[in-house]
């Protein structure tokens, strides 16, 4: 059975282009920068809410702050090596204020087979990139969404 994700992905012209990523939370990714970053973004099951809505609830669950009220472009359906799909929506994000983020949390046992549960945030900071950074610090599935937003805004 597939896994779906949905997600947001925010641009600005300033004048060079620029992407909304955030950095993966929990104990996994604490140390790690490079192929730790995604869009906002998380699960949903197809047959009871649709890819957009899921997309602006997750932006909203792990970043604590509404998405920007814009247009939103479908980008289209990722496929990970694992066989995850992710469909991704851009919008301008020109007018959207990176701060104030309450990050949403969860629960793993932690340390592994201590028979403790932890709580750790799910993403620990977001932030602006140009292109050729968040290349970089996405994951590896995440990459070809770059790809498709310069060829949506001809870059």
């Amino acid at each position: 059975m597939t896994t779906w994700s949905a997600g947001l992905l925010l641009y600005r012209r300033r004048p060079a282009l620029e992407v909304f990523v955030a950095h993966m939370g929990g104990p996994f990714w604490a140390r790690k920068d490079a192929g730790a970053w995604s869009i906002p973004k998380g699960e949903f099951d197809p047959a009871s809410e649709s890819p957009r809505d899921a997309a602006e609830r997750e932006f909203r669950e792990e970043l604590g702050v509404a998405p920007p009220d814009v247009e939103w472009a479908e980008l289209g359906t990722f496929r990970y090596a694992s066989g995850k799909k992710i469909v991704v929506f851009a919008g301008d994000g020109a007018g959207f204020t990176a701060s104030a983020f309450v990050f949403g949390e969860f629960e793993m046992e932690w340390p592994p087979r201590s028979g403790r549960i932890a709580s750790f945030p799910e993403v620990d900071r977001a932030q602006w990139m140009d292109p050729d950074a968040a290349r970089e610090a996405l994951v590896k599935g995440q990459r070809p969404v770059l790809d498709a937003l310069e060829s949506l805004l001809g870059a």
